[in-house]
């Protein structure tokens, strides 16, 4: 096969794939891949948080794995960030389009018939999650970043703890560290079954889903409300 036949079929394929994204479906079925990549880091999240709680030398342990592992650190982390920007991006046009597509004002007025409180008000617990994100990154991130490679501090594996529980200290950093937890549940709520349903789930499965998608989505963010308030009680 030549390479200008190669060339074509690259490009053939490259315009299939741009023209499914631009699609309704294809922007849902992206939404929906960014959602469960976020869910999956979030439980992953949890599970290193939760160590803090019964095993400080296992917390720095894994944490320090985390923060000096070259592939976690400069690929795995990156993609990360570009995945929270993606998730947040493509809900906003979403919710511009569905807003959009709304031609009658009763559908607006009656909303609550055909849709839960959850799905209708996503892109403002959306917004809160945003927020706190960006709030949790100038809180732990960028103080990590700059401890590593600004100030060029010596490499400590034990300090870790000891900067988490001083995160959590301050009440009112808790209080919102909670109540941003709060809006997740209800923003997951909504977004596990819906992204699982765009990716094709069968039908058969929907009441599994829903019972799978009610203790993810409650089950942690409560757990990561108790980390803090365990942490801010006990020290």
């Amino acid at each position: 096969m030549s390479n200008n036949v190669l060339v074509l079929i690259f490009v053939l394929q490259l315009n299939i794939m741009k023209n499914f994204l631009l699609s309704s479906i294809g922007k849902k079925v992206a939404m929906a891949l960014s959602a469960i990549f976020l869910m999956i880091f979030l439980l992953q999240h949890f599970l290193i948080n939760i160590t803090s709680v019964f095993s400080e030398d296992i917390f720095n342990m894994l944490s320090h794995f985390m923060g000096t592992n070259f592939l976690v650190q400069f690929i795995l982390q990156p993609i990360l960030i570009a995945g929270v920007i993606f998730h947040f991006v493509m809900g906003f046009v979403l919710e511009i389009q569905n807003r959009r597509a709304t031609k009658y004002e009763y559908q607006k007025t009656r909303g609550g018939a055909n849709s839960t409180w959850m799905s209708r008000n996503m892109i403002w617990s959306g917004l809160v999650i945003l927020s706190f994100l960006i709030l949790h990154f100038i809180d732990f991130w960028i103080p990590e970043m700059e401890y590593k490679y600004i100030d060029f501090m010596p490499d400590d594996p034990n300090r870790y703890h000891h900067e988490l529980v001083e995160k959590f200290q301050d009440p009112l950093k808790v209080f919102f560290y909670c109540f941003s937890f709060i809006l997740l549940s209800l923003h997951l709520l909504h977004g596990f079954s819906s992204s699982l349903k765009s990716m094709g789930t069968n039908k058969a499965y929907t009441s599994s889903v829903k019972t799978l998608g009610y203790i993810y989505s409650i089950g942690l963010p409560a757990g990561f409300c108790f980390i803090a308030i365990f942490h801010y009680l006990t020290h």
